[in-house]
């Protein structure tokens, strides 16, 4: 046959014909070879999105050339022309989109010269039909493309429509012949032709297919092959799916409706068990079922309803009245939805377009039917809908609401055609969703569905609870989207019906819409909007706040009124509401006319809230319009913004700021081309546009710099990770790369314009050599994320090939880094390999390429390690591990594309593997202390493995390996033994992924000269084993599975049956391990086996029907339920156990994700039955295998605080997706009840598991509930259980099983049961259980909208029954039991009672029992909680503090922490008194615990609100001066003494702030200063430096304040806490950073504000930072320790140390020790600094204290500076990068000892001006001269100075 291949010459031929013809013009010949290049560019592309680019520019290129100079080409020319097109068409089969745009362009030839395409395309097609061999796969893809994507093809086709169906058939035997072919790519590829065929070709097959004389023996064949397909014949669901979709298609090539419907119903008898016979029209077959698994009868259902016609749809069979529809194919599909199978999502799926044929077809089934659909049917179809809607799998709840919209809109029409006006069903279904709990996605996907038919009013005045309803979802994160959705769609509606309710006359204007909107929602909103749940703020400000702007425009001013900015919560609400405003109307906020607006948004910038920062940064940034260029505010603001919000702690603040400036960026983009587009004509650029242009480009070069400056190794985490998130944005945004693997995203197709008009100004220079240095220095941070972010910009926006120096840097810096046993440094070595390998340029020496070489050297490497660690292992692990250069080879060869093709062949891959496997025995022979581990199945233990490297550490040399100083054995890993034991773990761990990898890559190649044999594919499957099943280390066994599952699913999916058999072999195996007798016992958890036999199973293609799944699952089942050998060894592992750890791993493994849900009921079955096991380790395995499957089974579990103890599914929903365990776990409870009821005290260990599970279930709809109505007596009589645990768990799990009307009933119930007086004689047991299921159901009822009337049965059925709370109740947990409840309903008891109650429990708390009463701790605990509910008994309570018992005590003091209702009233003052009053005795006091709670409730009690700690206080009023004193020495004792832990010491700590706050005594004050000066420090406890700033805004505000106007010993005293603050506001915990700032924040409003304290913002960090900057220069300028407080901040600035540091290459130790404070920045903090100490040195006249102090400094300081710059003058900087430069790059002390050095160098300049005696010091001329060139010299080899130091250089 004619074969077509595409090649660049074939396109230089083409090129040269057509350059030869005169009679084409030459701009169309540059055209062409431009066409003509693109095609070829589309022929050598390897990435999808670069050759649809190609296509898509060579497309429009070949439309734009005239038809005529087309048309003036030689014939032969366009037949060159045809055959290129058609030549790449066939190279792109796979790729339908490509051979349309392929087709188009042979379109545009076929216009020229139709004939010439036709020929070249009949004449492929005939090569192809008429060939001697059978189809291959590429074949039937080519006639697949033809007849889909080609017209001329199609047209071919037609005309041979006969041939290509004999063809067909003639491929069947062979497809059919082996079980691989059959369920592999040529069988699918097979059954898609014949579809297509039926599909596209429908007249020439309907002449074979219903006529006698044209019928055709090869069609009826291919009908018993697609029919074998379905029934069986095939495992792979797809294809069974597609062959019914072509049978069915098959069919509907009938034109006549009877004879495709006869066959229809036909096709029905799939659900035969023997043999039958199908006829379609003149063609029979036999059809034999093979297996019945519900795919067959699901693929003849989908392909009929989507094939068939709608006259077919409603044909019938015998019935007159029946149609296929409704009698045929409704049944079918009910019956799969019932069954549960695997494919359950598909079967729901085609119950929905069902349900979307039946709405077409409605009036035709009214028509045969003649009348409206039945009830019956409505029930049947609601029930199908609703026990899915709570579906765990993904996506079946989703398409349940499209199924419900269907329904509605069904039976709405039906109602509407048959006048059926009562339509009874929305209220059932109302009533019904009402019903469910909130926690209960079930419930609002419906109600959005059901709302435009229901209507608003009816649904809100029904379900009344709705509006809360949402808020509480949107507090969670799985339900806040349906939530939204169903508050969108009930605006939406309530708008429809306002207009359709208004007259025509008079429509309602959008503010008469508002109003409406006001009334109903806007209270619901703000709640949102201010509340403190920081998911509820922001899920209403993101669905719910966009949705009212869109639809009620209006509503923005009224929301806008009812926020206050001043008041906590709604400066949020305030920027999320103007956000909105601004997206959705596209209004510009910033006019002259809203200074307001400005000023708030200022504020809003500012805060220290992270959520409303960036609410106010979206505002800023976002816009409607991407062409609207940012305003002058904006740019200032942000200019503004980002650089102190740059190292945020918070990971979804830097995704949000990436986010917000991308938006920034391309408005700035967009805009500035608009602007070039009038540049480029012929007027120019206006002055406004020239200024907006310049602007733009402007802010874009800036917040480029600025990232560079930040990106520094002294930068923190926080700050580079942003950093890069930025640079990403403008590289994306203001670059002209094109990313192949990118949608969307790509830059405006002319950006180069606005490119070349910044450069030309010197603007947007983002690929110098200097900046590519900043980030390859960020190649070796200590982070993996820093790392790989900056190799990506690397790799994606710079130049394809790095400068020769730098390569040649990087590729010994790379080498050193591999030989590094550390594996973060490994790693990093790796990276700069792949880096290496993109960026290398063409060919190397003599031909060979860059990339060959270097993979020659890694693997040439690797054999090198190897030998060493075979010599000497000790050595390997130190100086050449093999982690290292296998990570390298890994990214190397399997990351960077081509390389893997160029740089290996078959022998190498051999040979790889080869060495693998060596490398693996060798490193588990060190584990094993033993070189022959070929016949041990059973790796060592770790004591063992500690031994064998001890033992070669020994042989080593290393004396007193293991051993401490005094020669005992140290239980400490020494530095050598940790060296081999990470080498070896990390090693395996690595060999595991690279040859999953390489394996994987290999196969999906199809490549002939890179293969791996079948020999070695069993080499690398042993290596898998060897590590899994002998390593032992769990992330060593992880990270190897995660090549394992890829290499076993690579050979699964092969072509080759001796390929394929190998995972089964593996998996085989692993189970034959399982089930052989042990000698010794492996680890806890089946050790690696579970993984291993996981790894095979979840590769395992998920489209077939999974055999390898059943039968493990099967093979586990039997091994678990096999009973146990008589003579069971504990110290052993079982058969049994380990096959229950194995399930486990299946059911909790997220790869094999629902495919195990089927399984689910036999495993909970066989776990809860194991829990009864002799056998420890069985019933541990068990209840872990339990506790899984219960995560497995539950689905999604809800957050927040009210869905924690329950999961998101009703008890209805719950037994309908597991029917099978519905008599099971009844059966549980009622065998333990009936031993109850006997009295037979049996213990049945599956009970508690069995009722944790039930009380995990939600209350479901009342009618579903009511059918599960058999579980309540077995529950009812558990309340009598004597275990505690089993009482209160059966309690929670009775509500679910109660339906919810019949709540307050069961309680009734239950309470009449209650003995009235303690003479009735009952079980306190029973009594007990009542008690706890009546609180259970009435907490439950209580959530639903009960009337006060309902409730009053059961409140008097309680109040006569005040005895059991009485001391006449001897037991204290019944009498908590009742309390609790009385808690519950005490808004409905009578005054009376609750007095009477209150008064009990007043003297029970204070009397003394004479003996120990098991639970009256709880039950004290929980009086004093009652008590304390109502202020006037709190206050007696509070009176008594001192009389109560110990419980009592720290019940009441820890209450004062819990609530915060007594703020502002009487009891606060109360609780005051009390607790000065007990203080003394309180710090006195020997329990710790209770004093740690006193002093915390004094702090809770004393301390104002923060908003009040600027306000001036009166000093508390119940203490005496000399009691004052004793208790802050004893406070003080105890803090110098640090006597306690941390957390007692900071709460003492915050106490003696609080007393001290109007202390006048200095000597105090200061023994304070210095506590807080010592526990600042990065090394101590966090609770300590919180404590810190908790005291700083305790007294720390007012002793400043005091300073002002107070005499210098209290300024010196200022000064200190100032500087604290900035040492606090640099912290490494966020919380303590937060509350420096709330510090900084009262200070300054307490100073600069003093007339309106009250209305005090909180700063952000960083402005706090400046903030207490500048006050201590405005205020304390003068105080003689302000230049202390300023320069001891400053970083060390000894390059010298540095310098020799980075000399050193060798690692002292495995593990590099972090710095106590991973969040200090020393360049950042010398930034904000030298400003600061520049203003603080203009003050040299004024002071004569601070100008000796200044001159001391530079005296200091002089010296070292001169010393340092000369070291920095030396460096040898040139051109050329060298090497020990790049290492100073990255080494973060020497940026800090720069920064420092520069900010001192600079401030002696200054000083040097105003201070005459210093200058012999200093030469000014030559210091700054040095200064410049150094800077200069940085600046050009990748160093960036902030721009402070440059102004301030500038002005020197």
């Amino acid at each position: 046959m004619t074969i077509l291949i595409f090649s660049s010459g074939q396109a230089d031929a083409v090129m040269k014909s057509v350059v030869s013809e005169d009679q084409i013009p030459c701009d169309v010949k540059d055209t062409l070879r431009i066409f003509l290049q693109k095609l070829t560019e589309n022929a050598r592309s390897a990435g999808k999105r670069s050759r649809e680019r190609s296509l898509e520019e060579a497309s429009q290129i070949l439309q734009k050339i005239p038809k005529e100079a087309l048309g003036s080409l030689q014939p032969a020319a366009l037949h060159q022309f045809v055959q290129l097109v058609l030549a790449l068409q066939l190279e792109a089969v796979t790729s339908s989109s490509a051979c349309r745009k392929l087709d188009q362009m042979l379109q545009v030839l076929a216009e020229i010269n139709c004939s010439i395409v036709f020929e070249e395309v009949k004449q492929y097609m005939l090569t192809l039909l008429h060939q001697k061999q059978v189809f291959s796969l590429k074949d039937l893809q080519i006639v697949c493309m033809f007849l889909e994507d080609s017209t001329t093809g199609r047209e071919v086709l037609k005309a041979e429509c006969s041939t290509l169906l004999n063809k067909v058939a003639e491929l069947i035997p062979a497809v059919m012949s082996d079980e691989a072919t059959r369920n592999g790519p040529l069988c699918y590829q097979t059954v898609k032709v014949c579809l297509q065929v039926f599909q596209l070709l429908p007249g020439q097959v309907a002449l074979m297919v219903y006529s006698k004389e044209s019928a055709k023996m090869s069609l009826r064949d291919i009908l018993e092959f697609l029919m074998s397909v379905i029934l069986g014949e095939v495992s792979s669901r797809d294809t069974c799916l597609l062959a019914g979709t072509a049978v069915a298609m098959l069919l509907t090539t009938a034109t006549d409706s009877q004879c495709a419907g006869s066959a229809a119903w036909s096709l029905l008898q799939i659900t035969n068990t023997e043999p039958w016979r199908l006829t379609v029209g003149e063609l029979q077959v036999d059809c034999r079922p093979r297996r019945q698994d519900g795919v067959d009868r699901l693929a003849v259902c989908r392909g009929l309803l989507t094939c068939c016609r709608n006259d077919i749809l409603v044909s019938h069979h015998s019935n007159q009245g029946t149609c296929l529809l409704l009698n045929g194919l409704f049944p079918f599909i009910s019956a799969l939805c019932e069954e549960k199978l695997d494919c359950h999502y598909y079967v729901f799926q085609v119950f929905t377009i069902w349900l979307k044929r039946l709405r077409e077809c409605l009036s035709e089934v009214w028509e045969v039917t003649g009348a409206p659909l039945d009830s019956d049917l409505q029930q049947h179809l609601t029930q199908i809908i609703w026990s899915n809607a709570e579906s765990p799998l993904d996506g079946v709840a989703e398409v349940a609401r499209s199924a419900f919209c269907l329904f509605m809109e069904i039976y709405d029409k039906d109602c509407l055609h048959f006048e059926n006006t009562d339509k009874r069903l929305y209220v059932e279904l109302l009533n019904s969703i009402s019903e469910l709990p909130w926690e209960s996605k079930a419930k609002y996907l419906p109600l959005t569905a059901l709302l435009p038919y229901a209507g608003t009013d009816k649904v809100l005045e029904l379900y009344t609870a709705l509006p809360s309803h949402i808020l509480k979802c949107l507090s969670t994160n799985h339900l806040s989207p349906c939530a939204s959705e169903v508050y969108k769609s009930l605006l939406q509606e309530q708008k429809r019906e306002l207009i359709i309710n208004a007259s025509q006359e008079a429509p309602p204007t959008e503010q008469d819409s508002a109003n409406q909107w006001v009334r109903r929602w806007q209270p619901v909103i703000l709640e949102a909007l201010t509340s403190e749940l920081t998911l509820l703020q922001n899920n209403a400000s993101s669905h719910l706040l966009p949705s009212t702007l869109r639809i009620f425009p209006g509503a923005v001013n009224t929301l806008l009124s009812a926020l206050d900015p001043a008041v906590p919560g709604h400066l949020h609400a305030w920027a999320c509401v103007m956000s909105a405003q601004r997206a959705t109307s596209g209004h510009s906020l910033w006019s002259a006319d809203s200074p307001h607006a400005l000023k708030t948004l200022h504020i809003a910038l500012s805060s220290l809230d992270d959520s409303i920062r960036l609410a106010a940064l979206n505002l800023l940034c976002c816009s409607p319009k991407t062409k609207e260029a940012p305003s002058q505010v904006e740019y200032s603001a942000l200019r503004d913004f980002l650089p102190l919000n740059l190292n945020s702690e918070s990971s979804p603040f830097r995704q949000h700021l990436q986010a917000a400036l991308r938006k920034f960026l391309v408005r700035i983009r967009d805009s500035c081309m608009a602007s070039i587009k009038g540049h480029n004509g012929k007027k120019g650029l206006t002055e406004e546009e020239e200024a907006e242009l310049k602007q733009g480009v402007e802010f874009v070069d800036w917040l480029f710099q600025l990232s560079l400056v930040y990106l520094t190794p002294d930068s923190s985490y926080q700050r580079k990770k942003t950093v890069l998130l930025l640079l990403s944005a403008v590289l994306e945004t203001c670059t002209d790369t094109w990313s192949p693997d990118r949608k969307k995203g790509q830059p405006p197709a002319n950006m180069s314009t606005l490119i070349n008009w910044a450069k030309e100004r010197g603007k947007w220079d983002f690929f110098s050599k200097s900046k590519m240095l900043v980030l390859i220095g960020c190649l070796e941070d200590s982070t993996n994320e820093i790392r790989e972010l900056s190799a990506e910009l690397l790799l994606r926006f710079f130049p394809s090939s790095l400068p020769d120096d730098v390569t040649a840097v990087l590729l010994r810096r790379a080498e050193r880094l591999l030989h590094s046993p550390r594996v973060q440094e490994a790693q990093m070595g790796a990276l700069m390999i792949k880096l290496l390998l993109h960026k290398v340029d063409g060919a190397f020496e003599h031909g060979e390429k860059h990339s060959v070489k270097l993979i020659t050297f890694l693997l040439t490497k690797l054999e090198h390690h190897y030998l060493t660690a075979r010599n000497d292992m000790l050595l390997a692990a130190r100086t050449t591990p093999i982690h290292g250069v296998v990570s390298a080879l890994q990214r190397g060869l399997l990351e960077v594309p081509g390389v893997l093709v160029e740089s290996i062949t078959h022998s190498v891959a051999g040979d790889i593997v080869s060495l693998v496997e060596k490398l693996t025995l060798l490193l588990l022979g060190v584990l094993y202390g033993d070189q022959d581990t070929q016949e041990k199945d059973v790796p060592p233990s770790f004591c063992d493995m500690g031994n064998a490297i001890s033992s070669l550490i020994g042989q080593g040399g290393v004396e007193g390996a293991g051993l401490d100083e005094d020669g005992e054995e140290n239980v400490l890993l020494s530095e050598e033994h940790s060296l081999v034991l990470t080498c070896c773990w990390v090693s395996l761990k690595e060999i595991g992924i690279f040859l999953g990898s390489l394996v994987e890559r290999i196969l999906s190649l199809h490549c002939k000269e890179l293969t791996l044999s079948v020999e070695d594919l069993r080499k690398a499957s042993k290596v898998f084993k060897d590590i899994i099943l002998k390593c032992r280390h769990w992330g060593a066994v992880e990270g190897c599975c995660i090549g394992f599952t890829k290499f076993c699913r690579a050979l699964l999916s092969s072509s080759d049956p001796e390929i394929r058999e190998i995972p089964p072999l593996i998996l085989k195996q692993g189970l034959s391990v399982l089930q052989s007798p042990r000698s010794t016992s492996v680890t806890r958890r089946a050790a690696g086996l579970p993984m291993l036999i996981l790894g095979v199973l979840a590769a395992e293609d998920s489209s077939k029907t999974r055999p390898l799944l059943a039968q493990t699952i099967n093979t586990l089942l039997d091994t678990a339920k096999a009973p146990l050998p008589q003579d069971w060894d504990q110290t052993l592992d079982l058969p049994q156990v380990c096959a229950v750890h194995i399930l486990q791993a299946l059911v909790k493994g997220s790869s094999l994700g629902v495919a195990v849900l089927q399984y689910t009921p036999v495993v909970a079955v066989l776990s809860l039955t194991l829990l009864s096991s002799p056998c420890w380790a069985m019933r541990n395995a068990a209840l872990q295998l339990y506790s899984s499957l219960c995560t497995r089974m539950l689905g999604q579990q809800p957050t927040g605080e009210e869905g924690s103890a329950h999961s998101g599914m009703s008890s209805p929903s719950f037994f309908n997706l597991y029917p099978a365990l519905q008599p099971f776990l009844q059966g549980a409870l009622e065998s333990t009840a009936k031993d109850l009821h006997d009295a037979t005290l049996l213990l049945h260990p599956s009970l508690y598991p069995v009722l944790t599970l039930l009380a995990k279930l939600q209350p479901g709809a009342e009618e579903q509930t009511r059918a599960l109505s058999e579980f309540l007596p077995p529950l009812f009589l558990l309340a009598a259980s004597p275990v505690y645990g089993i009482r209160v768990m059966s309690s929670r799990a009775l509500v679910a099983m109660i339906p919810p009307s019949e709540y307050l009933a069961t309680v009734l119930q239950l309470g009449e049961k209650l003995p009235e007086s303690p003479d009735v004689v009952c079980c306190h047991n029973r009594l007990h259980g009542q008690l706890l299921q009546i609180a259970a159901i009435l907490a439950q009822a209580l959530k639903t909208s009960i009337s006060r009337s309902s409730l009053s049965e059961v409140v008097s059925e309680f109040e006569c029954r005040l005895w059991l709370a009485s001391v006449r109740q001897r037991c204290p947990l019944v009498r908590l039991a009742y309390v609790d409840i009385v808690s519950l309903i005490r808004g409905h008891c009578s005054s009376a009672f609750l007095t009477q109650l209150s008064s009990q429990l007043l003297q029970e708390i204070h009397r003394t029992p004479n003996i120990l009463e098991v639970g009256s701790a709880s039950f004290h605990q929980s009086a004093v909680n009652f008590l304390c509910g109502d202020p006037e008994w709190a206050c007696q309570v509070w009176q008594h503090l001192a009389n109560g018992n110990a419980v009592v005590r720290l019940s009441l003091v820890k209450s004062a922490t819990e609530g915060r209702g007594w703020r502002g009233t009487v009891l606060q003052r109360v609780m005051e008194r009390a607790l000065q009053a007990n203080l003394k005795k309180a710090l006195l006091d020997q329990n710790l615990e209770y004093r740690g709670a006193f002093l915390t409730a004094l702090v809770e009690v004393m301390t104002p609100e923060e908003d009040s700690l600027a306000l001036p206080r009166p000093c508390p009023s119940g203490f005496e001066e000399t009691w004052l004193q004793e208790c802050v020495e004893v406070l003080f004792t105890d803090l110098e003494s640090d006597r306690g832990g941390p957390v007692l010491i900071s709460t003492a700590l915050c106490t003696v702030s609080l007393l001290l706050c109007h202390s006048v005594d200095l000597s105090l004050l200061q023994r304070w200063c210095k506590l807080l000066e010592k526990h600042r420090c990065p090394e101590a406890p966090e609770a300590l430096r919180a404590a810190c700033a908790q005291a700083l805004c305790l007294c720390g505000v007012h002793v400043v304040t005091r300073s002002l106007t107070g005499g210098l010993t209290l300024k010196e005293l200022s000064t200190s806490l100032i500087s604290t603050g900035i040492y606090l506001l640099q912290d490494e915990s966020p919380q303590v950073r937060a509350k420096a700032a709330v510090f900084a924040s009262l200070l300054c409003c307490s100073v600069r504000r003093p007339e309106d304290p009250q209305k005090c913002f909180y700063m952000q960090v960083n402005r706090a930072l400046h903030s207490l900057l500048d006050l201590l220069l405005e205020e304390f300028w003068d105080a003689s320790c302000a230049l202390e407080a300023l320069v001891c901040h400053l970083p060390d600035c000894d390059l010298n140390a540095v310098l020799k540091e980075a000399e050193e290459t060798q690692c002292r130790s495995l593990y590099e020790r972090d710095e106590a404070n991973v969040f200090a920045e020393p360049s950042v903090i010398s930034e904000c600094l030298l400003p600061h100490l520049l203003n603080l040195v203009k003050h040299y006249p004024k002071s004569s204290t601070l100008a000796k102090n200044l001159e001391r400094w530079a005296q200091n300081s002089a010296a070292i500076v001169k010393e340092n710059l000369t070291i920095c003058m030396q460096l040898q900087l040139g051109d050329v990068l060298n090497p020990d430069w790049l290492s100073l790059l990255i080494e973060p002390r020497f940026h800090g000892a720069l920064s420092g050095l520069f900010t001192r160098a600079i401030v002696l300049l200054q000083l040097l001006k105003e201070c005459d005696s210093i200058r012999p010091l200093l030469d000014p001329l030559s210091s700054s001269k040095n200064l410049q060139e150094i800077h200069r010299r940085f600046v050009l080899n990748g160093l960036f100075l902030p721009q402070v130091f440059i102004d301030a250089l500038r002005t020197d």
